[in-house]
Parts: C-alpha cells; structure tokens; sequence
C-alpha cells in the first residue's frame, strides 16, 4: 500500500508508482469521487469537445487554396486564382 502525508496546505504529492499506473502528469487534474463510502482518486474528466459531432461532416482538405475554393464552391462564386 502506498501512503503520502498531508501538508499544512492540505496538499498530498501522489507516489510515482501511482501517477504512472494512472497516467498522470504533472498539471493533469484529478476528482475525488465517494463511491459507497469509499473516497476514490481518478482522472478529471474532461468536458465533451463541443465540435467532435462534426468530425467526418466537411471534407479533408490539404491546403488553403483547397479551402478558399470549397468556400467559393458554396458561394457560388470563382475560385481564388492564387
């Protein structure tokens, strides 16, 4: 069993053991989550990237020729000629 001990700031320094077997780095973020009476430590979860539904929605493009021209393609209008 791994222990650490609390600082007067109330801080604890995770063993490296720990940090490793949980994928922790240094400026990660953790949740303490009580879970039937037991205080478990885990890995903030983040918050759902907004923008992943579109992934796969508009093409891939390579450039940014290609973009000015799927652009001009939506509007109508001539491609950029550049």
């Amino acid at each position: 069993m791994k222990s650490s001990t609390v600082s007067s700031k109330g801080q604890v320094t995770i063993p490296q053991e720990i940090r490793i077997r949980m994928g922790l780095k240094g400026g990660d973020r953790v949740e303490f989550v009580i879970d039937h009476g037991k205080t478990v430590l885990q890995p903030a979860r983040s918050a759902e990237n907004p923008f992943r539904r579109y992934l796969g929605a508009y093409p891939a493009f390579k450039n940014r020729k290609e973009i000015h021209d799927w652009i001009s393609e939506m509007r109508d209008e001539e491609p950029d000629q550049e």
